[in-house]
């Protein structure tokens, strides 16, 4: 037991056990950052080094001509790059805030609440996660139509509210807190709003971030809502104008090929920056799923 005693399991300092660890997770942590790097490398590559043979990893003359180009060929379009930029961050703000307060609100009630169908509406929330976003591509496009929303604005928030994900991981977090803090608030005289606002959202704020960060990428990646329910070109989304910009080059292949890993790097830049500020609330998220 002495020399059990003697070490630590995990030491505050660097010690010598430590070194096997870091021959394992700094080559896998290498591996992981080449597809970063290797956007940022692509993105900045003349036409020559795009279609090199043998491919090239690393930019060697790089050059922000894709950019340029990418900005030029929106003008000529006639809308603006800044006006696809604008409907994606307005319509991506607007469904994150959205999610995140339908989710919460929802998950609290079918945690903490007691009402008729609550488990046959959570049953059904679970099956949703079933279904893929093609299986209901046809019944969304009918009911989008039926309740006028086509080629508006609104086109782009309303399908995307729903986030079955979101729910399922709330309420799993909110089954957690325990219910005499629930009901000590009652005895105090909070209502249902100020138990919500107060207790269940500082108490669940790594779920939240793990539903702002899903709900994100789900949203800025999207161009399925501008194809299929938006003709307007000034109301569709960045995420739309670069899934056009390999084959709506007017014949010139080339050149969209650089304007696409452009248009790569401006869609994952955001992705990145907002994991890099939320990932620790995230990691809390899936380790705990709960309260200590």
């Amino acid at each position: 037991m002495a020399s059990f005693h003697g070490s630590k399991i995990n030491p505050d300092r660097f010690h010598k056990s430590q070194l096997k660890f870091y021959a394992i997770l700094i080559p896998i942590s290498i591996l992981m950052l080449l597809p970063i790097v290797y956007i940022f490398s692509h993105a900045l590559k003349p036409i020559d080094e795009l279609f090199a043979y043998p491919p090239r990893f690393f930019v060697q003359k790089p050059t922000v001509q894709n950019f340029q180009d990418l900005v030029q060929n929106s003008n000529d379009t006639g809308v603006p790059m800044s006006r696809y930029l604008f409907n994606s961050i307005v319509v991506t703000s607007i469904v994150v805030l959205f999610t995140i307060i339908i989710s919460t609100m929802a998950g609290f009630a079918l945690s903490k609440k007691q009402f008729k169908l609550k488990k046959t509406l959570f049953e059904i929330n679970t099956l949703a996660l079933m279904f893929v976003p093609a299986a209901v591509t046809i019944p969304r496009y009918l009911l989008m139509d039926e309740i006028g929303l086509l080629n508006t604005f609104v086109a782009h928030i309303f399908p995307l509210l729903a986030m079955p994900v979101g729910l399922f991981l709330v309420k799993q977090f909110i089954d957690q807190i325990p219910d005499e803090l629930i009901e000590a608030a009652k005895i105090d005289g909070a209502n249902d709003f100020q138990i919500f606002r107060k207790i269940i959202v500082p108490l669940v704020k790594p779920a939240i971030a793990t539903i702002a960060i899903l709900s994100f990428q789900a949203v800025w990646n999207n161009a399925e809502t501008s194809t299929l329910f938006v003709d307007d070109e000034n109301l569709k989304t960045f995420a739309f104008y670069m899934s056009t910009l390999a084959v709506d080059t007017g014949g010139n292949t080339v050149a969209g090929q650089g304007m696409a890993a452009a248009a790569a790097l401006i869609m994952f830049v955001p992705n990145l920056v907002i994991f890099i500020f939320m990932q620790s609330k995230v990691m809390n998220t899936m380790a705990h799923s709960g309260i200590k």
